[in-house]
């Protein structure tokens, strides 16, 4: 094998691991919803009525599946208070919190891309 053949061997490895890693990201996150309801929780823990409210077009038997998901993978705490009526709320975990960098860079493209959609339309 000569130095071009494994050099392109190591880049094919290396390439591989990260698309594997974007994969498994993106099947963490799937769905309409799970991004957007970390994004939502990153800022303040909220109580499941106020993510059912302030989630436009979910249904609540949709917004339960991705919360009880999102728990599953260590994203988010669900916490019940002993109150009367009891109260459910959730927050993200410290973990959840990693993804603060890709809702970030998310933010960003998504704000230059309205603006570019917006601009080019004028």
């Amino acid at each position: 094998m000569g130095k071009e053949n494994f050099k392109s061997a190591v880049v094919s490895f290396d390439c591989a691991v990260r698309l594997r890693a974007i994969d498994d990201t993106m099947d963490i996150l799937s769905g309409k919803w799970k991004i957007s309801i970390l994004a939502r929780l990153q800022y303040t823990e909220m109580r499941y009525s106020e993510l059912l409210r302030d989630l436009n077009g979910i249904s609540g038997k949709m917004l339960s599946r991705e919360l009880q998901e999102l728990e599953i993978n260590g994203l988010v705490i669900r916490k019940v208070t002993g109150t009367k009526p009891i109260a459910v709320s959730y927050e993200i975990t410290e973990y959840g919190m990693s993804f603060k960098v890709l809702m970030d860079c998310m933010a960003d493209w998504g704000v230059q891309h309205r603006h570019r959609i917006i601009t080019d339309k004028i």
